[in-house]
């Protein structure tokens, strides 16, 4: 029998809880820094390693985040963050590779990514109904889920590519655009109405170019604009800053899901929890 006072139907009501993080500004400061290092770390990788060893190398890291988040059952910092960092890693050995190995230009790779994105985004809405990250609860919207983040990563890479070398705007002015692009949707959604869905996924898309434009700004050859500090040396410095925000988030638990109760409309609980920041 429900406790006195409680409804059947209510005491019935599951709890759910999302595999992503709320989404907080260290959430966007710690995803900035994936970009970087995975950009400089594919690079540094490319040089130190046959390009093939590399691949295999990122590959098999690449499956072995994917192995651990999907077995986990909630969400945990140290996984979640491991898999972001191997997409971002991977994501930038496939968008190289298809221009490097393959020879096709950047302004092609980086529509055919953009319409594989739109695709992704459309397939998911359709089956699942909503976009909202709040409710990856399920195995298949994880499945969906990675699949945009893997398909954001490489599209923000190749973007990125395009506008530093095609349009010959160099990495510093690349990133300087990146940046303000990025801050748009928010300014977009807090004063004139867009939605908060759109507005985190437009913003989660140009946080790729936006931060790995900075990182080849800082590790890149003068002849780009680089300051040349070196590929390796950037990844490093890269690198320990995001074990120090992961390790916050670890032990703060600032960054854990809230419950989400079953047969909540996504898109209330979306409004809910952004109109609460």
């Amino acid at each position: 029998m429900p406790p006195s006072g409680t409804t059947p139907s209510r005491a019935r009501v599951s709890t759910l809880l999302s595999k992503v993080p709320e989404i907080t500004l260290m959430f966007w400061a710690a995803k900035l820094l994936t970009t970087g290092m995975g950009e400089t770390t594919w690079d540094a990788l490319d040089i130190a390693f046959d390009q093939y060893v590399a691949v295999a190398i990122t590959g098999v890291l690449f499956v072995a985040s994917m192995v651990i988040q999907f077995a986990r059952r909630s969400y945990n910092a140290w996984s979640y963050w491991f898999a972001i960092v191997m997409v971002s890693v991977f994501g930038t050995t496939v968008a190289d590779l298809v221009h490097n190995d393959f020879g096709v230009p950047y302004t092609v790779s980086t529509s055919v990514l953009f319409v594989l994105v739109l695709a992704t985004f459309g397939l998911w809405y359709r089956v699942e109904g909503t976009l909202s990250i709040h409710s990856i609860t399920t195995r298949r919207r994880e499945v969906f889920y990675w699949a945009a983040v893997l398909l954001t990563f490489a599209l923000g890479t190749a973007a990125g590519d395009w506008t530093a070398s095609t349009l010959h705007l160099g990495y510093l002015p690349s990133g300087i655009m990146f940046a303000i692009l990025f801050i748009l949707p928010a300014i977009a959604y807090h004063w004139f109405g867009l939605d908060a869905i759109a507005a985190f996924w437009i913003s989660y898309i140009l946080t790729r170019p936006f931060g790995a434009s900075f990182a080849d700004w800082f590790g890149g050859p003068p002849g780009r604009g680089g300051l040349a500090l070196g590929m390796d040396r950037t990844a490093i410095v890269l690198t320990v800053l995001i074990l120090g925000v992961i390790t916050y988030f670890a032990v703060s638990k600032v960054d854990r899901p809230q419950p989400v109760e079953a047969g909540t409309p996504a898109v209330e609980t979306e409004a809910s929890r952004t109109s609460a920041r």
